[in-house]
């Protein structure tokens, strides 16, 4: 007897329908197994049929003894993890006149099964549920603790199930699932802006507070410098809270991907702030940009429209961030295999943050540099030119004095009040590049158009190039320096960059001064 049914395959952030087609029939050979899967299957698909035959024993669902032979189709896609368990389980119990098989070609079966016919959690259930809906399947199964967040996708009946008896029971009528509904707007709208920190927690900074809601106001990179225990981390912890919520769109895209890495919370269906990722400086850099056998997300793709945030940054490894180099550009990442490529998006800001020495002290107003002569220049020379080329704000943090610090007084600005004008400069630079598809925000901006947008008056150019022979400013300032400016007169709602704009922009690009380290 021939049946099949269909599962799903997750590749980079998008599912592909697997048909699984299962043919019954002949005896089985004396020494063989019963049975023969095929269509690129891995170890732990291959393994699944021993786990399928203890868990429908257990669940008083016998087999008879007989061939069968199984095809994942299409056969040239490699299927990847134990989440095929159960479509093949049904697929062989409707070969065997257990289950209806007009019922079973109906759904989308996703699950991996344990001894006893448990279901357990799969990766990927929203890619997999936004495929079905695109097939116009009539619903999808799945284990309960990705039912919520597959029921985001709405026009599609999703069940969530805790044991294989309660999909046989359905499929044969003997008992009915209610599919889960879930209000994604509702539930966006009650979430999509709650953070646990806030920018009036922080004490004094107020000058590196204006650099970061520059930042944010114009999506610049930004590398914090300053001795230990200035506050670097936790000003960095704070910037996902001053950014542009979360649109809808943006929401489902990110959840897409912190679905198929395995990392949403089984009680959530949808990431509705703005991610934060701060990888430890031992990462490796497949577990940075992704990759890996079967190619999986990694910290940058996380990150998706959120912040980057690396913490001593001259402490990772040199090839590490070397390759974040292009994904910064392109804002997506490419991860290559014999069998497959794979894209994943990896819109971020980059916020980094290093002491100015080894001991960290150099430059300290108290405490005296203990590095010996050209250490500093050394350690800073861990960080290649072409990485801190896209970096545009270079932020000298300061520590806050005991009296800032012994204050009771709450600082005046909220984040959610920062946000209101963060959110006004963003809507002047959408109209600015309405006609640029490609261009979001003024650090997208390529150097043809900086001469455009930063045009700037005899003023302005004579105190540029004042800055840059005085300062020694390095030729990759330039540009930098100009986007920030742009930015600064977007903030204030000003159609030129004026003299301030400008004098603001300039004192962000610290280790562009010749001799800064000395």
């Amino acid at each position: 007897m021939y049946v099949k049914t269909f599962a799903s395959a997750v590749h980079g952030v998008d599912a592909t329908t697997i048909t699984v087609e299962v043919h019954i029939g002949g005896a089985v050979s004396a020494g063989k197994p019963g049975y023969s899967l095929v269509g690129l299957p891995d170890s732990a698909v291959r393994e699944g049929f021993q786990r399928i035959e203890a868990a429908l024993k257990n669940s008083d669902m016998r087999l008879p003894r007989l061939k069968i032979v199984i095809n994942l189709a299409p056969a040239d896609l490699p299927k990847q993890g134990a989440a095929y368990d159960l479509p093949i389980a049904m697929g062989v119990l409707a070969g065997f006149g257990k289950v209806k098989p007009e019922m079973i070609e109906q759904y989308v079966f996703m699950g991996e099964l344990s001894l006893d016919g448990q279901l357990r959690p799969i990766k990927g259930a929203l890619p997999i549920a936004i495929q079905a809906r695109k097939e116009k399947f009539r619903g999808l199964i799945l284990p309960k603790e990705n039912a919520k967040e597959a029921a985001i996708v709405s026009d599609l009946d999703v069940y969530g199930v805790s044991h294989i008896k309660e999909v046989v029971d359905f499929m044969n009528g003997v008992a009915s699932l209610d599919s889960v509904k879930v209000n994604t707007r509702e539930i966006f709208a009650e979430t999509y802006d709650n953070y646990q920190v806030d920018f009036s927690d922080v004490k004094g900074q107020e000058n590196i507070k204006r650099a970061l809601e520059l930042a944010a106001a114009g999506g610049h990179n930004v590398i914090l410098i300053g001795p230990p225990g200035a506050g670097k981390t936790m000003l960095a912890r704070r910037l996902p809270t001053i950014l542009p919520p979360l649109n809808l769109h943006e929401a489902l895209e990110t959840t897409k991907i912190h679905s198929v890495a395995g990392i949403l919370p089984s009680d959530s269906a949808l990431v509705s702030t703005r991610p934060f990722r701060s990888p430890h400086h031992t990462i490796s850099d497949v577990a940075l940009v992704g990759g890996g056998s079967n190619p999986q997300p990694g910290e940058i793709s996380l990150a998706h429209h959120g912040v980057l945030f690396l913490d001593e940054l001259p402490e990772f490894k040199r090839t590490v961030l070397e390759v974040l180099r292009q994904p910064m550009e392109e804002r997506k990442v490419t991860i290559s295999r014999a069998r497959i490529s794979v894209d994943y998006p990896a819109s971020f800001m980059m916020v980094a943050s290093m002491n100015p020495c080894p001991c960290g002290y150099y430059n300290h107003p108290e405490k005296e540099c203990v590095c010996a002569p050209g250490i500093v220049g050394r350690y800073l020379s861990k960080i290649s030119g072409p990485l801190l080329d896209r970096i545009d704000l270079h932020v000298e943090v300061t520590p806050v004095s005991y009296e800032q610090l012994s204050s009771t007084e709450r600082a005046s600005e909220t984040s959610k009040d920062i946000t209101k004008r963060v959110i006004t400069a963003r809507e002047i630079q959408e109209k600015r590049f309405e006609e640029r598809k490609d261009i979001f925000c003024n650090a997208q901006m390529p150097s043809n158009m900086v001469r455009e947008v930063c045009a700037l008056d005899s003023e302005g150019r004579s105190l540029l190039k004042k800055a840059m022979e005085k300062l020694q400013l390095s030729a990759r300032a330039y540009d930098r320096i100009l986007k920030v400016a742009r930015t600064a007169a977007d903030l204030d709602g000003s159609e030129n960059i004026t003299h301030a704009h400008l004098a603001e922009a300039i004192q962000y690009r610290s280790l562009d001064r010749e001799g800064w380290a000395g």
